[in-house]
């Protein structure tokens, strides 16, 4: 069996049928990578790239193309270390190698489905039986009750444990987060007491601070800290990026401050650059994601470098479907897993692509059993989900506005 072409699809449709998360994100776009053969077998991946910029993915997998036509699915690792040596000046971290992440993950799917095994096999096989799942909850919807419908939401669809962010997120107000110490502090107490005594101590708890990504303001290691000695009580299985990316050493001490495990690394590329976070410990619970980190063997050597320093793994996952297979396929081949993240009530562009390959049972995700990756794009999927030019996320800044926050501007009256 040999390769025949690779090609790019671009696709946007619903971000998702959950309402709570509907009133931040509409739509999402997508970038899938499609591997043909002249066996007729065809491979697909995902790359995370196009959530936030998927006009960049096609050029990106034309340059990697030609080094994969005419090859055999054999040695997976060796065409990997070609395409990242071809690319070594602008893909060794970032966008390139992310992008390669997708055309990887093609091949792994293709090669499970000709020898009729899920990835996860080829991967070294199982690690665990089943893994806790959580759903990704975005913003914390305000007003309280509010959030508390969403909660119950969330638990009626089976999971046993969720992810709030911090701050608030309003239809009227958009999104809110304070900013000093004392009132980021007691703001996030608060709504965890309310959670806690609305829902008890039989849910898993997670917070998310969105801090590389905040549209109001950024903690410094003083917030943040301040924020993590109050809502100690309070049982959380970790903290998500409560500080910026880019501030490891931060990340450092603050894993030394509190006994709340800290989480992070999901916008992190390749393993150099985990390297230099997990070297001085600035993660209690590294969050790879398989569609963004750089191919699946990268994932395997980030969690083995976290396994080595007694840290688990959380995986990152917010892409579309591709991305959730990919996720889970590399979480159950490592032994640190701690817990999946999954988007809850998921539309098209994740049900239609996994069709039955993803299974949930009791708030716990079982190995998948489909040949390959489990995920397909059929023609009728890429004609009801077309492509919109500039449907990818991003942050907004003056002359580059998302078109959500546009109609909320438009709604408030504002310029």
């Amino acid at each position: 069996m040999h390769i025949t072409d690779v090609r790019t699809v671009l696709l946007t449709g619903p971000c998702t049928n959950d309402r709570f998360l509907r009133e931040a994100r509409k739509r999402r776009s997508a970038a899938f990578i499609e591997i043909h053969t002249d066996a007729g077998l065809t491979g697909w991946g995902e790359t995370m790239v196009g959530y936030a910029f998927p006009e960049a993915v096609p050029g990106i997998v034309d340059f990697f193309a030609p080094v994969l036509i005419g090859q055999t699915v054999d040695d997976i690792p060796e065409l990997w270390r070609r395409m990242y040596h071809c690319g070594n000046f602008w893909c060794r971290v970032g966008m390139g190698i992310s992008v390669l992440t997708g055309i990887e993950a093609a091949l792994w799917d293709l090669k499970g489905k000709h020898l009729g095994v899920p990835v996860h096999q080829l991967l070294g096989g199982l690690k665990h039986d089943q893994l806790l799942a959580y759903a990704t909850g975005g913003p914390s919807n305000y007003p309280l009750e509010k959030l508390a419908a969403k909660v119950e939401y969330y638990l009626s669809l089976g999971f046993r444990g969720f992810k709030l962010g911090a701050g608030s997120h309003s239809a009227e107000e958009g999104f809110s987060v304070a900013g000093e110490p004392a009132a980021a502090a007691d703001f996030e107490a608060a709504k965890l007491d309310f959670i806690r005594s609305r829902f008890g101590r039989g849910v898993e708890v997670m917070l998310d601070g969105h801090m590389g990504n905040s549209p109001g303001n950024t903690w410094n290691l003083e917030v943040a800290a301040a924020v993590m000695k109050a809502v100690e009580p309070y049982g959380l299985f970790f903290f998500e990026e409560p500080l910026p990316y880019l501030d490891a050493a931060s990340y450092a001490a603050l894993c030394k401050l509190t006994p709340i495990p800290i989480a992070g690394g999901e916008c992190l590329t390749g393993f150099c650059e985990w390297k230099t976070y997990l070297d001085i410990d600035a993660f209690d619970i590294g969050q790879p994601d398989a569609s963004y980190s750089g191919g699946f063997g990268e994932f395997q050597r980030i969690a083995a470098m976290l396994h080595e320093r007694g840290r688990g793994l959380a995986t990152h996952c917010w892409g579309a479907g591709g991305a959730l297979m990919q996720n889970v396929h590399c979480a159950f081949s490592v032994p640190n897993t701690r817990i999946l993240e999954i988007p809850p009530d998921y539309a098209g562009l994740h049900s239609e692509v996994v069709g039955d390959s993803f299974v949930m049972k009791d708030g716990y995700v079982l190995p998948p059993e489909t040949a390959g990756l489990g995920i397909v794009l059929t023609d009728e999927i890429k004609n009801r989900y077309p492509f919109q030019p500039g449907s990818g996320e991003f942050n907004s800044v003056p002359g580059k506005i998302l078109e959500e926050e546009k109609r909320f501007k438009q709604r408030a009256g504002q310029p």
